[in-house]
């Protein structure tokens, strides 16, 4: 088992060399911000449950792969809440977003527009299951050049994550909480960061 760890930590470790290699600079970008999914619904009565708007945290890693366009590793954590259906419990849904992204930029001196697609996973942690789906993001953003290694961001992103209406992700034994309203979870997020290049 640990010969696998080492193995893995080599093979990302060659890729981010590679990488470095062809691509002339490297953009960190750590952010946070809000966002609003799509609602739950009861599974005794076809009634809808609201979660709560989140404060999402996240990390962007991008390389400039053109002159006017980036790659990019995109990390997104968030954590909503629910009243459940069964006793009105509380409950807690937290969801992280991994997605690799392709960024068009539109360059005007210190100021950029950037427009962004990307395919990746979206992992579902309840309080009582988990799951991991596939999703896609869609985002347009800003980035205004503080100086040659600092720029402020700003970002409106979409995600879509196919999940299964059937699975028991909020279910205890023969209790469900919720269930999903669709077999399409929505969320929308508006983000601010600062963005490191080296």
């Amino acid at each position: 088992m640990p010969q696998n760890k080492v193995i893995l930590a080599l093979i990302l470790s060659l890729c981010l060399l590679s990488l470095k290699s062809l691509a002339t600079d490297f953009e960190i970008t750590p952010f946070v911000g809000q966002m609003k999914s799509s609602d739950l619904v009861m599974t005794s009565v076809d009634s809808d449950i609201s979660l709560s708007t989140g404060t999402n945290i996240g990390l962007g890693i991008a390389w400039q792969d053109t002159p006017n366009g980036q790659g990019q590793i995109l990390i997104n954590f968030v954590n909503h809440d629910f009243t459940g259906s069964v006793n009105q419990e509380k409950q807690s849904l937290d969801i992280l977003y991994t997605h690799f992204n392709g960024i068009a930029q539109f360059r005007q001196q210190n100021y950029l527009t950037t427009l962004s697609l990307g395919l990746g996973g979206a992992y579902f942690q309840s309080d009582h299951d988990e799951e991991l789906y596939a999703s896609a993001t869609i985002a347009v953003g800003t980035q205004y050049k503080i100086n040659d290694n600092f720029s402020f961001v700003t970002e409106l992103r979409g995600y879509a994550t196919l999940v299964d209406k059937e699975d028991a992700l909020f279910c205890q034994a023969e209790q469900c909480h919720a269930q999903f309203e669709d077999s399409v979870f929505m969320e929308a997020n508006i983000s601010i960061g600062i963005a490191y290049k080296f």
